[in-house]
């Protein structure tokens, strides 16, 4: 029987390793053209495989399980290696030594490395070494490298890797699961994350823990994914050796803050009492920030109340939360009351606070207030960092201050802070502006001369401007160098169509695409929009928030076709509609009952709400 158990999990490793390479099966890592989808369908029966495996893996003693003698002359050693290149030249020395030091020993050294950062791949490098000279591995060794493989963005290197437990009969446990659940969340693998999370629940691959569970509901959330999270939260409310814990809930609850949905955030909250489980700071603060992105100060103030009576100390997030969000809509004034408070309470503001501060009083044109809190900051033996730097820049250049702007550039990078491309898009759309073209062309000149590229917001003004300035050669001149194509744009007076900056080597992101596709729906742009948001997904930007303004702009336009298209597809992406969206679904549906394509959504979304719709 343990003969054909043997072939049986061997025609199984053999079926990895193949798939993933031969380096997988010789114990180093596999090429890159490896792909994760061979593990997870190599495995259509893992529970046999896993129970021989757990069977001899007591003959296979690692690291963690039987103490094995070291080296006494290698313990200083292993303690004083302070530089990578104080490990490399240790490690040289212990391959050469004989008897060779123990499995122990070479991952106290890797684990040296991993803790120094940035020099994972040095970590993959020495283990392919140990591979190929016989240096003893173990199970703690592999989950080293699966972790650093992920951390290096090279998730299928670490699935190759985890051939290498099968292989030298070792079980993986819940760590090196969670490792990999973290690598292809960090790489927006969503679907196999959910795919390998499943096995590992029903095929029984390692018992999941806590750890497990918040990989997974933090990554869903991160992904905008809220409901499948809530999905796998009431999943572990079901399991006896792992509940939910307030990371888990509070992951969950941020996310549904994030998504404006705040009241269902609230009775997640009210969950956590009903079962015991104390809120922490972390939790409020998300609330906190949701309401306050709602402009709900009375809930804001109740949260604040509820913190006093459960004894929970608002920490300088909270009020930093608090004192941003009243600065955007143009308190300032009420938001340094907030940072008094703050202080009464024995928080000390910092720069982040500070910041937010001379934001709030840059956006009223208050610029002499700005310099006041700048001061202020400075006098408290705080350093202004770039963003400080930026706000302050914006601010000077907004009220045509443009030597004093200057002079701070210059201020700055002699204090060692150094300009980031936000500073450079800062100064050139103020200069834009202010309508000091020349100055402007210096500064790009500069720009791309230090690596920096225009973000949209400055090319669209730049965009504007060349429309209404054709004859200003400052303004002509200013887009052939950024463009030498770009006159055509420019003929006619025309703008050029927002998709055109896709194309430009911009940098944009998810908060850039969403205001641009809402635009081109705005303006029944429906082959643009769906052109930049084919883009958009090209350039992995794709989120909840994305899919809701996209249907609310094909709603407003009575594109309900499209809508319905869209909808499905959210739908299997597993997204939510937000509380926006749903308003915009009234509204439409108020207004065309007797579109089918319009009813077929309602129903799709609800199927009692024929019902509703009936007689208006």
């Amino acid at each position: 029987m343990m003969t054909m158990k043997r072939r049986a999990s061997s025609a199984v490793i053999v079926s990895i390793a193949r798939s993933q390479g031969a380096g997988a099966s010789s114990g180093t890592l596999a090429p890159a053209g490896c792909t994760i989808a061979s593990f997870l369908s190599a495995f259509p029966n893992h529970k046999s495989h896993l129970a021989f495996y757990s069977a001899i893996s007591g003959k296979v003693k690692s690291s963690s399980g039987k103490a094995l003698k070291f080296q006494p002359e290698l313990r200083n050693d292993l303690n004083n290696v302070n530089s990578l290149d104080d490990a490399l030249s240790l490690f040289e020395r212990m391959v050469r030594m004989r008897p060779l030091p123990s499995v122990i020993q070479f991952n106290q050294l890797l684990t040296c490395i991993v803790k120094m950062k940035n020099h994972y791949s040095s970590v993959i490098s020495l283990f392919r070494d140990m591979s190929a000279k016989g240096i003893p591995i173990d199970d703690y060794t592999l989950t080293l490298v699966i972790k650093c493989c992920c951390f290096v963005g090279r998730v299928d290197l670490a699935f190759s890797t985890l051939a290498g437990f099968f292989k030298r009969g070792f079980v993986p446990d819940a760590v090196t699961f969670s490792t990999l659940l973290r690598g292809l969340f960090r790489e927006c693998k969503i679907p196999q994350a959910q795919e390998l999370f499943k096995k590992i629940i029903f095929e029984k691959l390692c018992e999941p823990d806590e750890v497990i569970f918040l990989v997974v509901i933090d990554g869903l959330c991160k992904a905008g994914n809220t409901q499948m999270a809530i999905e796998f939260l009431r999943l572990m409310e079901k399991r006896r050796r792992c509940k939910p814990n307030v990371y888990v809930y509070g992951a969950i609850i941020d996310s549904l803050c994030k998504d404006k949905m705040v009241d269902e955030a609230l009775a997640l909250l009210q969950e956590m009492f009903e079962k015991g489980i104390p809120p922490d700071v972390v939790i409020y603060n998300c609330l906190i920030q949701g309401f306050c992105n709602l402009s709900k100060w009375k809930e804001v103030k109740r949260l604040f109340s509820d913190m006093k009576d459960y004894k929970i100390v608002p920490d300088v997030i909270t009020f930093n939360i608090v004192v941003d969000a009243l600065c955007k809509e143009g308190h300032a004034k009420d938001a340094e009351e907030v940072v008094g408070i703050m202080i009464q309470q024995g928080q000390n503001p910092n720069v982040v606070t500070y910041n937010s501060l001379m934001d709030g009083y840059c956006l009223q044109r208050r610029i002499d207030e700005a310099r006041r809190v700048f001061d202020t900051m400075v006098a408290s033996g705080l350093d202004p960092d770039v963003i400080t730097y930026n706000t302050m820049i914006a601010g000077l250049l907004s009220e045509g201050l443009l030597i004093e702007g200057k002079e701070l550039v210059e201020k700055m990078e002699e204090k060692g802070s150094l300009a980031n491309s936000v500073t450079y898009n800062v100064i050139l759309q103020g200069l834009l502006k202010g309508g000091h073209y020349d100055d402007a062309m210096v500064y790009h000149e500069e720009m791309v001369h230090r690596g920096f590229l225009l973000d949209a917001s400055t090319f669209s003004i730049l965009l504007d401007l060349s429309a209404e300035n054709q004859n200003n050669p400052s303004v002509l001149m200013l887009m052939l160098k950024i463009d030498p194509n770009s006159k055509k744009f420019m003929d006619g007076g025309q703008r050029g169509p927002p998709h055109y900056l896709c194309h430009k080597g911009l940098d944009l992101d998810e908060k850039t695409y969403t205001p641009m596709i809402a635009g081109l729906l705005s303006e029944s742009l429906l082959a643009e929009a769906k052109e930049l948001f084919e883009k958009m997904e090209e350039n992995g930007c794709w989120h909840s928030v994305m899919f809701n303004v996209i249907l609310q702009g094909l709603l407003r336009g009575d594109h309900y076709d499209d809508a319905v298209v869209y909808y499905e597809e959210m739908v299997r992406r597993e997204f939510l509609l937000d509380s926006s969206t749903f308003s915009v679904l009234l509204d439409s549906s108020a207004g065309g009952q007797n579109n089918p394509s319009l009813l077929m959504l309602m129903l799709k979304i609800d199927p009692d709400s024929k019902m509703s719709m009936i007689g208006g």
